[in-house]
C-alpha cells in the first residue's frame, strides 16, 4: 500500500471518517486502565470546561468514573494547561513538553503584539523571567501578580478582565504601558517556558512550572516538539493539510508550513473525494481498511477535541447546520454523531437524581438510531451517577 510519494492514494469521506473515529477511540471504548493513553491519542481533551473535558473521556473510554479523572490529575500523571491556541487541555504529564513547546509559535504571536505596543524587550524578558521564578510552587492568580509586581518593582493593579464577556476585575501586573491580567501574561510565560496548572485551592485555580510538579520531568527542544506534536496531529485527525494544523495550533499558516515540510518524507499524499490532503505514510494501510461495521452513535460535549481538528467542516457538519454547532465566542455546541458526522446537537441538565436529556435532530432518525441515542444517554447517566434519565428527542 505504499504508494510512491508523488502518487495519490484516494480513499472516501466514509473511510476517513472511520479512520478519525477509531483513532479518537469513538468507534470503540477503551478500556479503562487506558485513560492516560487515550489522552494522548486524542491529542488531549479541551479543558475550558473541565464536566466537558470529563464527558470527552467518557465518550471514549468504557467504565470510566469520575473518580478515576481525579486521580490521574492527584497523581500529576493527567495535567491541565494552555497548549494548542493557547486553550486549556487535559494532556498527559509526560507529553506537556510536547503540547506546549509544539504550539509555542501561538503565544510567539503574543510576544509579537506587546512588542508593537511599544513594550521595550527586556521589560517582556523581566516579565517572563519573574513569573517562571515565583512559579516553583503552585500560586494563584492573585499571588502571581503579587510576586511578579514586587519582582519588577511596580503596583500590582485591578483591572476588569475575566474572559468570555466577564466584567469582573481580576489581578493585573503593568508590564511598560499595558498591564496584563496574570492569565495574558501567563500567555507570555508560554512562549518560553512550560506551565501546568496545580491543585485547585477553593475555587481558585492555581499554577506551577513543570518542571517544579511533574515528576520526573522531561522537557524536549521546540522544534523537535513541533515535529512530535505534528505527527500526534496527524495520527488523530489525518488526512490533513498544513492549513488544518495551523488552526488546530492557533500558528500562522507560514509557521505550520514550515514545520510540515521538515516532516513532509514521513507523508503520503490521499485524495478524498477530490480534497487534497497528507496523512502519515505508514497510516495508509489502515486508512484503507477503515470501516464503520454498523451505525455508531456517540454523545460529543462542548468543544470536543474530533470537532476541533480541520479548517473546512462539510465533513463534519452540513454547511446550512454549521452555525448550529460552531457558535459566536468560540463555543462549539454539545453534538450526537452518527458514523462520524453531525446529526444532532443536545444538552443534559441534572435534576435532583433525575438526568434531563433534550436532543435536537437536524432531520428525522429512524428509530434504531434514536435508541442508540436513549442508551447512550443512560450510559452517560451511569458515569454522571445519576439513577434516572428522561430522553428527549425531536
Amino acid at each position: 500500500m505504499s504508494a510512491p510519494q508523488h502518487t495519490p492514494f484516494s480513499v472516501t469521506w466514509n473511510q476517513v471518517g472511520a479512520f478519525r473515529l477509531a483513532r479518537h477511540h469513538l468507534s470503540v471504548r477503551a478500556p479503562v486502565d487506558e485513560l492516560i493513553s487515550v489522552v494522548s491519542d486524542m491529542t488531549g481533551a479541551q479543558a475550558q470546561l473541565l464536566s466537558a473535558a470529563q464527558t470527552s473521556l467518557w465518550s471514549r473510554v468504557g467504565d470510566l468514573r469520575s473518580a478515576h479523572i481525579e486521580e490521574a490529575l492527584s497523581q500529576r500523571a493527567l495535567v491541565k494547561a494552555a497548549c494548542m491556541r493557547q486553550t486549556l487541555f487535559l494532556v498527559p504529564s509526560q507529553h506537556l513538553a510536547v503540547f506546549v513547546r509544539g504550539s509555542a509559535r501561538r503565544a510567539e504571536k503574543e510576544i509579537r503584539w506587546t512588542r508593537g505596543k511599544g513594550v521595550p524587550e527586556r521589560l517582556i524578558d523581566a516579565a517572563i523571567d519573574a513569573t517562571l521564578n515565583a512559579l516553583n510552587r503552585p500560586l494563584t492568580r492573585l499571588e502571581i501578580a503579587e510576586r511578579v509586581s514586587r519582582a519588577l518593582g511596580v503596583q500590582m493593579q485591578s483591572i476588569h478582565g475575566g474572559g468570555w464577556g466577564s466584567r469582573r476585575k481580576v489581578a493585573a501586573v503593568p508590564v511598560g504601558d499595558i498591564t496584563f491580567p496574570v492569565v495574558d501574561l501567563l500567555h507570555l510565560v508560554a512562549a518560553r517556558g512550560v506551565v501546568c496548572s496545580g491543585p485547585d485551592r477553593g475555587t481558585e485555580p492555581t499554577f506551577v512550572r513543570a518542571d517544579a510538579w511533574i515528576p520526573q520531568w522531561q522537557d524536549v527542544p521546540k522544534e523537535q516538539a513541533e515535529e512530535i506534536l505534528l505527527r500526534m496531529y496527524l495520527r488523530a485527525f489525518g488526512p490533513a493539510t498544513a492549513a488544518d494544523f495551523a488552526l488546530w495550533t492557533g500558528m500562522t499558516l507560514r509557521e505550520a508550513r514550515e514545520i510540515w515540510a521538515r516532516g513532509q518524507a514521513g507523508f503520503a499524499p490521499v485524495h478524498v473525494q477530490g480534497w487534497r490532503a497528507e496523512v502519515l505514510r505508514e497510516d495508509l494501510d489502515e486508512l484503507a481498511g477503515a470501516r464503520v461495521e454498523q451505525p455508531l452513535v456517540r454523545l460529543l460535549p462542548y468543544f470536543d477535541s474530533y470537532l476541533l481538528g480541520h479548517r473546512d467542516r462539510d465533513h463534519l457538519v452540513p454547511e446550512e447546520r454549521r452555525s448550529t454547532v460552531y457558535r459566536a465566542q468560540g463555543w462549539v455546541a454539545p453534538v450526537v454523531l452518527l458514523d462520524g458526522r453531525v446529526v444532532a446537537v443536545w444538552e443534559h441538565a441534572r435534576q435532583a437524581d433525575r438526568l434531563l436529556v433534550k436532543v435536537a435532530t437536524f432531520e428525522p432518525l429512524s428509530p434504531p438510531i434514536t435508541g442508540s441515542i436513549i442508551a447512550e444517554a443512560h450510559h452517560l447517566a451511569r458515569f454522571l451517577e445519576t439513577p434516572d434519565v428522561d430522553v428527549q428527542i425531536g
